[in-house]
């Protein structure tokens, strides 16, 4: 009996025979891709985000400058106002003058008064002069001159604007040196010796330089303060002192050159001083090395922790009249951590601002 040929049908392949095959299309496909596309891209992204980042900085530098350069313009205006201001009154004098001159004349009075007249006149106009050449160009001058060690010239980012500036400088007996061991040996030591202790010195020559970038026509008061605070020069609390005065001012650096670093550190005391001034001071530069040890009153015992004296300071700052700019000049010294953190956060609060100035400074 002849055997029945079988018919072939697709169904007779076998299943793993089709997923071989359909294994071996999905490798095809994948190698015909080309991959190095998405890598090009991802390296063009970075790259342009790269420059983009560069760009925005550079924006973000030149906005702070021109910031500051707003700033130095408007200060700038205003002391050309001012002398204007000033130049219109002394020619308003002047018209005065001549018109007594004239009077004078037509009454055929005395030659010396007429003389005297000529005289004054010629003195007010002299200083007109003066002020629109002042008005034309007013930076740039300064009071007095002071040049620090080897004509060293930084650049420091303090604000030396305002028109009544005080200067807060700490003279306790921290002040002697930077660690506590030298600071109990110069304290037992002779007033030379203390009065030529290094930090003590760079702190007397910062004072000299900060007076010497005053402007010229502004106000000025020096505030020593250890565990009370007083003018620098006697007799004259409360009051503001001219710029311009540069006998005044030597006055001032030759007082605070025969002081001698003794007692603690009330801050609060020093910052209560600045609410005796009428005006209110404008710019406020604080010289210190470190957190207050009391309040208004000594301490109760003869140690004060850190968490203690983060306290006075606090409460010290509450005392600080409002809207004027701080601008610290910190000296640190070792067991006091804290005091570079808090007196920098008071500077940006304040608007001010806060450096801890090298060994050579200024």
């Amino acid at each position: 009996m002849a055997r029945r040929k079988r018919r072939f049908t697709t169904f007779n392949l076998s299943f793993l025979d089709i997923m071989s095959c359909g294994f071996g299309a999905v490798v095809l496909v994948f190698l015909i891709i080309d991959h190095s596309i998405v890598v090009q891209s991802r390296e063009l992204n970075q790259d342009l985000l790269s420059e983009v980042n560069l760009l925005e900085e550079d924006i973000t530098e030149g906005k702070a400058g021109l910031v500051r350069l707003r700033n130095a313009l408007d200060d700038v205006d205003l002391q050309i106002v001012e002398a204007r201001g000033r130049a219109s009154r002394v020619t308003e004098q002047i018209s005065e003058y001549e018109a007594q001159i004239s009077a004078l004349r037509q009454d055929t009075s005395d030659s010396s008064d007429l003389d005297q007249l000529k005289a004054d006149i010629q003195a007010l106009e002299e200083e007109v002069k003066r002020l629109r050449e002042s008005a034309e160009d007013t930076t740039g001058r300064s009071a007095r001159a002071f040049t620090g060690d080897g004509n060293r010239q930084y650049l420091t980012g303090l604000n030396l604007g305002g028109r009544h500036i005080v200067i807060l400088f700490d003279a306790s007996a921290s002040m002697l040196a930077d660690r506590v061991v030298n600071i109990i040996r110069l304290r037992n030591m002779g007033p030379d010796v203390q009065r030529r202790a290094e930090k003590w010195s760079r702190a007397l020559n910062t004072v000299d330089w900060l007076t010497a970038q005053l402007p010229v026509g502004a106000k000025y008061q020096v505030i020593t303060f250890n565990t009370e605070a007083r003018p620098a020069l006697a007799n004259t609390a409360g009051q503001w002192l001219e710029v311009a005065d540069q006998p005044q001012l030597e006055s001032v650096s030759r007082a605070l050159r025969e002081l001698l670093p003794q007692g603690g550190t009330s801050l609060e005391n020093a910052f209560l001083a600045l609410n005796q001034f009428s005006p209110a001071p404008d710019n406020v530069f604080l010289i210190t090395d470190g957190l207050p040890t009391q309040g208004t009153s000594p301490p109760r015992g003869n140690t004060v922790s850190g968490k203690q004296r983060l306290d006075l300071y606090q409460q010290a700052v509450r005392r600080l009249p409002r809207n004027v700019p701080i601008n610290v000049i910190l000296a640190p010294m070792e067991g006091d951590p804290m005091a570079a953190s808090a007196f920098w956060q008071l500077a940006q609060a304040s608007r001010g601002s806060f450096m801890t100035p090298s060994r050579d400074w200024p």
